[in-house]
């Protein structure tokens, strides 16, 4: 056995302390598994005072210093953001390392030029911590799945808004209040924007969608909305109809259009709450647990569940990222990176065709509901279900549309506003998995 490769660890926050630990608890299992042992070379750290666990000789402020090491062979990265994370990075790759990283939000940023620096370098950059945490997911898609065709993922893949709309359906609580008690629960950050209004769940799509259909996507391209408009109204509703409220990432190849003379296939990719049935596996994901649902042509229906987030659950992506380019490095080689050789067009969300659920509370007199129906038809929107709840001033319709355009359902919705037998639009939520 040759000597031990090294590890430099870049952050020791909550990801970074648990796969510190985990490499010395594990490191003869390691050693076993990889070929060679593996020892931790430093710790880069903005406040070594911080950390006074981790032994002094092993801190260090400078971490590009560290990444370009001449002994270190490994670089994990779970310092999280843009900057300082990308330059060092590449810097790492430029010294011919390999690099592990949790980033979701570099990855799904600046992606496609970073496998293109590892590439250049002939070394890897493995990720599987970036997405939906303990659950192995990048992987099966880039390997597992790669002779396969895939249609459609639907993940729950943030732990933070799966909590918060799972205690509004248990509890018939607001959306402030289960917040309120996530944030007690320390499930979600003091500022929890980036889970809430969808950021970090874009970024996981972002990725997702990339690695699933071989084109390259990034976070903006993705249609974001959260779930702070979610109320316990929406939740009840439905619930009325046998269904439930989660924040869905939505990654899925359309179809061309059949008028067109050369009918080109395009990705769609979205995060929003949607409806979904009690009868799919999503719904009975619950608290901060995450999930994945993949669609292919001949594997059928898949579905990876588990801890999507947590020291520990992250830090098991890591270290099984780490040993697959440990091997690598063991054996001279480097790893398969994503294809983007697909290139499809990434479709806008007003022309991706989804379903709405919608409640209005109307005049409970003859004719309301034509004149309804008549400004969803006008629109080319077409309704699935409908029907009426109460009399006399709380009167409501409570309509479930099929498939159409994104942006002929919300031409309606706006349409239905401005009528005067509408008094109100009480809930409009998409819905996914109806029959």
């Amino acid at each position: 056995m040759n000597g031990p490769l090294k590890v430099a660890l870049l952050g020791c926050g909550t990801v970074g302390s648990a796969v510190l630990r985990l490499l010395q608890e594990q490191s003869d299992d390691l050693a076993a598994r990889i070929g060679r042992p593996v020892e931790v070379a430093g710790v880069a750290v903005r406040r070594p005072q911080h950390h006074p666990d981790v032994p002094a000789e092993l801190l260090t402020t400078d971490a590009h210093a560290l990444v370009t090491r001449d002994d270190v062979d490994l670089v994990v990265e779970v310092i999280g953001g843009i900057e300082p994370a990308r330059s060092l990075m590449l810097a790492a790759f430029e010294a011919g390392k390999s690099v592990v990283s949790a980033n979701k939000a570099l990855l799904a940023e600046d992606g496609v030029a970073l496998h293109a620096a590892a590439a250049k370098s002939g070394v890897d950059l493995y990720y599987e911590a970036a997405v939906a945490g303990a659950i192995p997911i990048l992987r099966p898609l880039r390997e597992s799945l790669a002779g396969d065709q895939l249609s459609r993922i639907v993940g729950i893949v943030n732990g933070t808004t799966n909590y918060i709309l799972s205690r509004m359906a248990e509890t018939g609580a607001g959306f402030g209040e289960a917040l309120a008690e996530a944030t007690d629960l320390g499930y979600a950050e003091a500022d929890p924007t980036a889970d809430v209004d969808g950021f970090d769940a874009a970024a996981k799509a972002a990725i997702l969608a990339s690695l699933a259909f071989h084109t390259p996507v990034s976070a903006g391209d993705v249609h974001r909305e959260g779930i702070s408009t979610v109320t316990a109204s929406d939740v009840a509703r439905a619930a009325e109809i046998g269904c439930t409220v989660k924040l869905l990432a939505i990654c899925e190849r359309v179809s061309g259009s059949a008028d067109a003379d050369a009918p080109v296939d395009s990705v769609a990719v979205r995060v929003h709450p949607a409806m979904i049935p009690t009868s799919h596996p999503l719904a009975s994901v619950g608290g901060a647990f995450n999930a994945v649902f993949v669609e292919a042509e001949a594997a059928g229906q898949l579905m990876f569940y588990g801890q999507g987030a947590g020291g520990e659950p992250t830090a098991s992506a890591v270290l099984g990222d780490l040993v697959a380019v440990a091997r690598n490095r063991v054996t001279g080689a480097a790893g398969q990176g994503p294809s983007g050789y697909a290139d499809l067009t990434v479709r806008p969300m007003a022309e991706t065709p989804t379903r709405y659920h919608v409640s209005l509370d109307v005049a409970d007199k003859p004719g309301v509901l034509a004149a309804v129906a008549q400004e969803f038809a006008q629109h080319g929107v077409s309704i699935s279900t409908v029907r009426q709840t109460g009399h006399g001033e709380a009167a409501t319709l409570v309509l479930v549309t099929h498939s159409a355009p994104d942006a002929a359902l919300s031409a309606t919705i706006d349409a239905l506003r401005e009528m005067p037998a509408v008094r109100g639009v009480t809930s409009v939520l998409r819905v996914e998995g109806l029959s």
